[in-house]
């Protein structure tokens, strides 16, 4: 029998080029313009997106069900996070909070649905939000534009964040390293939730779906062999089952990435007012 190839579920997330482009020097720094997997899947998110509402942002009155969908995705992030956590203050806020939601909303998706051919040996996409450059960069990003919007709206009253209302001075010299600590911990939490989940639920259908192939192939060899159909069918099944598991964990990730940015958004806007 051939020897089989090693199961290596950790292929699938790595960044290799696709397209060769210029690199140049750019002030000391190495500048190169290649496209990658990572690249392609984040531009190939980027059209799916100006599509999508290219084709549902009609404006009727009565909305089919496109534009109905578009509006209940966007219903999600003003009805039930924003107005909510911050109140009227917030609807300056939408647009970035919104579009946070739907890129990290698609990537995630574009992630699950098309990983199946993954699992033939075909890199038909590429799991932008597996990475943790990705994650991080998008946790940082949200988090400096609160905090710099902070001091913006509030000037050095802002650091009262980090001193609560009442406490003794003696405490506060504790209390005050205590909450910078746990203030600035925000986007690497941030990066990690949304990077862990994306990366283990796919690294498990990864090998399940090992499972199955190797499996099969150990049944095609007659005799008592053939029994290992029966567990083959069985990690096929739970692929399945799995698939279904990671579609909801990629639409509430989505929703826990905003959710999380939006309550750090409400101590901003409603800094001192105790809401």
């Amino acid at each position: 029998m051939a020897e089989q190839p090693a199961i290596e579920p950790m292929h699938q997330f790595l960044i290799h080029k696709i397209w060769d482009g210029p690199v140049f020097q750019l002030g000391g720094l190495t500048v190169d313009m290649s496209i990658t997997n990572s690249v392609a899947s984040m531009i190939a998110g980027a059209v799916i997106l100006v599509l999508f509402f290219a084709l549902t942002a009609k404006g009727q009155i009565v909305p089919n069900r496109a534009q109905a969908t578009a509006e209940g995705l966007y219903n999600i992030v003003d009805k039930v996070l924003v107005t909510p956590i911050i109140g009227p203050g917030g609807k300056p806020y939408i647009p970035y909070l919104f579009t946070l939601f739907m890129v990290i909303l698609v990537l995630n998706l574009m992630g699950v649905v098309f990983a199946i051919g993954n699992l033939g040996g075909l890199s038909l996409t590429f799991t932008v939000t597996s990475q943790l450059a990705v994650t991080a960069t998008l946790a940082v990003l949200t988090f400096f534009s609160v905090f710099f919007l902070g001091f913006i709206k509030h000037g050095p009253k802002f650091l009262g964040l980090f001193a609560p209302s009442g406490m003794p001075l003696p405490l506060l010299i504790f209390m005050v390293p205590i909450e910078m600590i746990s203030y600035f911990v925000r986007p690497v939490t941030l990066a990690m939730r949304l990077f862990g989940n994306m990366l283990g639920g796919h690294v498990v259908m990864s090998l399940f779906g090992s499972f199955v192939v190797a499996l099969g192939l150990v049944a095609l060899s007659g005799g008592l062999a053939s029994l290992a159909i029966i567990p083959s069918a069985l990690s096929f099944a739970m692929i399945v089952g799995l698939t279904g598991l990671e579609l909801v964990v990629a639409v509430l990730q989505a929703f826990v990435f905003t959710a999380l940015a939006t309550v750090y958004l409400n101590e901003v806007v409603n800094f001192g007012h105790g809401h």
